[in-house]
């Protein structure tokens, strides 16, 4: 292990995520996030490893990383299935329980409803079969984002 990384930052990434290299703004600043498509239902799963940078004051995960992270979890289903950029208009949540330092965390959603460029996602976030939170989002396209063939693959993003 390298001495400039923590025993977090050095554990295992599990099989099939890939490190979503985020370059600037908040993402890169909570981050790192991952993500790997569920080839069942090939939908997008983000995750991340709870670290230092995201605690509390008890060592558990802060609620506002969480609240941030279903945000970015769910809304992404927007970008993946209708090539739009988004704004975050609502997010609802339901805290169910808790995460711990070093814990693998993971989200997706599903569009429920759409109209207007109004996207309405039901999503979860969970650790292993623990369900860490459930909700919805609304969010609103602003943008085409149309990615030529395996551009998303080839940045990692």
């Amino acid at each position: 292990m390298s001495d400039d990384l923590t025993e977090v930052q050095a554990a295992v990434v599990p099989d099939g995520f890939v490190i979503n290299l985020w370059q600037r703004g908040f993402g890169r600043t909570v981050g790192p996030f991952y993500s790997k498509r569920d080839l069942v239902t090939n939908d997008e799963i983000m995750a991340f490893r709870v670290e230092e940078h995201h605690a509390n004051g008890m060592g558990n995960c802060h609620g506002g990383m969480l609240m941030s992270f279903a945000d970015m979890a769910w809304g992404r289903v927007i970008s993946n299935q209708r090539e739009i950029g988004w704004v975050t208009v609502r997010l609802t949540t339901d805290f169910l329980s808790g995460a711990h330092m070093g814990e693998w965390i993971e989200g997706s959603s599903e569009i429920i409803a759409e109209q207007d460029d109004v996207f309405t996602v039901r999503g979860r976030i969970w650790c292993a079969e623990r369900t860490l939170m459930t909700g919805t989002g609304v969010y609103k396209g602003i943008r085409s984002i149309q990615r030529k063939p395996g551009e998303r693959e080839k940045r990692g993003a």
